[in-house]
């Protein structure tokens, strides 16, 4: 009864807590969120009367514009947005790729090629309240399932989006400084574009020099930055209303954008490529997702960020309306005198905060597409020990830096700037808006009616403001197009060269009948230790091991295939994380393991991964042995049979763990299989190796229970004693070529691209975080 009574309380929150959390997280979005969003006043007038909307300078064109902005920051951020796409999250997780993964979950869409039926029982892989058979459209599943082609174009449209969004990265943080520091020309006139420029390089080049540091600390530190802007901006835009034209609040009825058309015609749709750029940012609410919950997102937004950005516009739009040759520095001129400078710095700080959430979320995009196998092997960092996601990849930091730092000297001009940036932004609204269509149908199996009017109305609307940024190509809008382009082409190429890899290990496998003809001895000497043997397979024998025995006939007693993979959720339990099974007869201590991660898991340097290990192979054979309904004799027929196996859970546990501290070394050397040399080798790795002299050290021991089941007992004891033996980490060191009889694309893309990528990526090993000094390599060579 206590219990029960404990857990209704546990449950039922005191709404106190519950509004308390909820006020803090909508707190701490401003500084990761919405910095973008709010910092688009800086630039949207400016861009938009850059062209040929100057002929129109007059008041009623003034209205147009504000109601255009008015309406599209209400449709898209607000309605789109916050009411709908924040509902299709990814148990927790927004984005591109949360959207992929969840209809390659629930339409068996993916390209990942080592899934297996085991994912699908992942307590977070299929939506609460999904039911197969409560499906609207049956039909439009098997077509989609059935035909390859769809399933690559699928990922070909969100490779595109991720692309963009790492254009995104590099002309946010671009356009925003450039816009702040433009704020100086008003005051200090005869300060040169040039100095400007060189002031915005160098906040960019201290932007991102302080990546390293994590987004923690800078997002909580810049929430009250965000917070002070909008009160600024929503009172200087009240303030202009009141004191310029008071009657700007007509400007609201959709009658102006008829009459701005009428008037205008191409140049106001042309116009357009500026106006979008009120909504810019607005995908980051839901790529930035994960780090808090959909009601903080939504209250931040509907109680500050739309009421002061509304007054802000509407504000601009007044003193523009009197003031018509002000549209290159609209928001600095319509700034009152006495409160310009301590704008000035919050609107700098602002654009610092802006471009900290878009780099932020160019990280997160990376990992998740090379979680996905489509992007190289790159260091990732986890900045923070409380906050699941926060990383930092050094790489795509530095190049980021420069492509930013290119981009704000080639062009100097927000305007040129800012056409590019329309096009990276409207691709990626397009992409969520065809995505969030298959997620209504699939997912909210709701009729594919609702599906169709969803993407017929935000799609129009989006196609239209895309189509007028395409007609700036010339004037900035090729710089989102080139960077997508290649970035797609190092994404496709790797996952391409992947894919055949894994095709080649899946044909080339060695047969369990092959292998049972061998014996338990395997024909080969078997030497005492633990051989982790590193594949992609989740199923049969990997080539490497037969390539390896035959140079070197000579195998360690215990044999693990081990296979760490990705599964397209966003976080694998880890109670859910080790799959283990056996592979042929128990005489042959072979056994497989299969360790999961989701797309925002963070394979971190886990020193207690061999204990685990070895920990879940011996409750694997305590459950084997528990199970009647499996034989004594060995079947062929049940190979790849697996067990999920608890790793938090201390009942049952077959071994014990004494922990040995500095005893370590004195004892575990007295019944090591290696040299003395190699010892004293491995002595020398672990002083000067910080990470290898930190790892635990324990000794199982084997209980005293007359109880167990002498075989049972026998296998337990040769599992210890091969872990007191060592553990040897075996991997394929591979070298991918085409075939002679492939076409001139495929050797392009495979002996050139894939292998230029391969070579100047981090290795696999070191991804993995493999002690070097137990590192054993095979060299291969692959014919794709």
């Amino acid at each position: 009864m206590d219990a029960e009574a404990g857990a209704a309380a546990a449950q039922q929150l005191p709404w106190r807590q519950h509004y308390r959390n909820l006020l803090l997280l909508a707190y701490q979005s401003f500084g990761v969120v919405y910095g973008d969003l709010s910092t688009s006043p800086l630039y949207v007038y400016k861009s938009t009367f850059s062209g040929r909307l100057r002929q129109y300078q007059d008041e009623q064109t003034v209205y147009g514009v504000l109601s255009l902005i008015f309406w599209t920051f209400t449709l898209v951020p607000l309605l789109k947005y916050v009411i709908i796409v924040l509902s299709a999250d990814d148990n927790g997780e927004g984005g591109p790729f949360a959207l992929y993964s969840l209809l390659c979950r629930h339409a068996k869409l993916s390209l990942i090629p080592n899934q297996q039926a085991a994912d699908e029982e992942l307590s977070t892989y299929y939506r609460d309240g999904f039911a197969a058979q409560h499906e609207s459209s049956p039909w439009l599943r098997r077509f989609l399932e059935k035909h390859k082609t769809v399933k690559t174009g699928l990922l070909v449209v969100v490779l595109c989006a991720a692309s963009m969004v790492i254009g995104d990265g590099v002309l946010t943080p671009a356009i925003s400084v450039l816009s702040s520091m433009s704020g100086l020309q008003v005051r200090a006139t005869g300060l040169q574009e040039r100095s400007v420029v060189l002031l915005s390089c160098i906040v960019l080049v201290g932007l991102f020099s302080l990546q390293h540091r994590g987004t923690q600390k800078v997002a909580f530190m810049f929430a009250p930055i965000v917070i002070i802007w909008l009160l600024c901006i929503g009172g200087i835009g009240l303030y202009n209303i009141v004191h310029w034209n008071p009657n700007i609040y007509q400007a609201i009825s959709p009658y102006y954008i008829v009459k701005f058309f009428r008037t205008t015609g191409t140049d106001g749709w042309i116009a357009l490529g500026g106006i979008l750029l009120s909504m810019t940012g607005s995908e980051a609410m839901f790529a930035d997702l994960g780090h808090f919950t959909s009601a903080s997102v939504r209250l931040a937004f509907i109680t500050i960020i739309y009421p002061c950005l509304i007054l802000q516009y509407m504000g601009q739009a007044a003193f523009l309306s009197k003031n018509m040759f002000h549209t290159r520095t609209s928001f600095y001129d319509s700034i009152p005198g006495p409160v310009f400078w301590p704008v000035f710095v919050v609107a700098t700080l602002a654009a610092v905060v802006g471009s900290q959430a878009v780099i932020s979320a160019t990280f997160s995009i990376v990992k998740q597409c090379h979680a996905l196998g489509c992007f190289p092997r790159v260091k990732i960092v986890h900045t923070s020990r409380w906050i699941h996601g926060q990383i930092y990849i050094p790489e795509i930091n530095w190049i980021l830096m420069v492509l930013c730092v290119a981009v704000t000297v080639a062009f100097g001009d927000t305007t040129l700037i800012g056409n590019a940036y329309g096009i990276a932004c409207m691709t990626v609204m397009l992409v969520t808006t065809f995505l969030m269509s298959f997620i209504v149908i699939f997912v909210w199996q709701k009729n594919i009616i609702f599906a169709l009017l969803f993407l017929l109305f935000f799609g129009s609307i989006e196609t239209v403001y895309l189509s007028s940024s395409l007609m700036k190509v010339r004037q900035g809008g090729w710089v989102p197009l080139v960077l997508a382009f290649i970035f797609m082409s190092v994404m496709f190429v790797w996952h391409y060269g992947t894919k055949k890899k894994y095709q080649f290990d899946l044909q080339n496998k060695v047969s369990m009948r092959s292998i049972l003809s061998l014996g338990p001895n395997l024909g080969i000497v078997r030497v005492p230790g633990i051989g982790l043997i590193y594949t992609e397979l989740v199923t049969g024998v990997p080539a490497i091991f037969t390539h390896f025995v035959t140079n070197l006939p000579a195998f360690h007693e215990v044999l693990v295939f081990l296979c760490v993979k990705s599964v397209p959720v966003p976080y694998v339990q880890p109670d859910e994380r080790y799959l283990v099974g056996r592979i042929g007869p128990k005489a042959y201590r072979m056994y497989r393991c299969i360790v999961r991660y989701g797309y925002k898991d963070v394979q971190r340097d886990d020193e207690n991964f061999e204990n685990m290990l070895v920990m879940s192979i011996a409750r694997f054979i305590m459950m084997e042995a528990e199970d009647v309904s499996s034989s004594a004799s060995y079947d062929i027929a049940n190979e790849g049979r697996m067990a999920v196996i608890r790793t938090t859970d201390d009942a049952g546990t077959p071994l014990g763990m004494r922990d040995l501290g500095g005893l370590a070394e004195s004892i575990s050397t007295t019944r090591s299989s290696k040299s003395e040399s190699l010892r004293s080798l491995q002595s020398s790795y672990e002083q000067e190796s910080p990470s290898a002299g930190r790892r635990r050290r324990v000794r199982f021991e084997l209980p005293n229970e007359d109880a167990m089941d002498q075989q049972v007992k026998d296998e337990l004891l040769a599992l210890v004693e091969a872990k007191h033996a060592g553990v040897a980490y075996i991997m394929g060191h591979s070298y991918i070529k085409a075939r002679r009889s492939s076409n001139f694309v495929k050797k392009f893309a495979i002996d050139v691209a894939y292998s230029f990528l391969r070579k100047n990526c981090r290795g696999p090993s070191v991804s993995l975080h493999i002690p070097h000094i137990s590192l054993i390599e095979v060299g291969m060579i692959y014919y794709v």
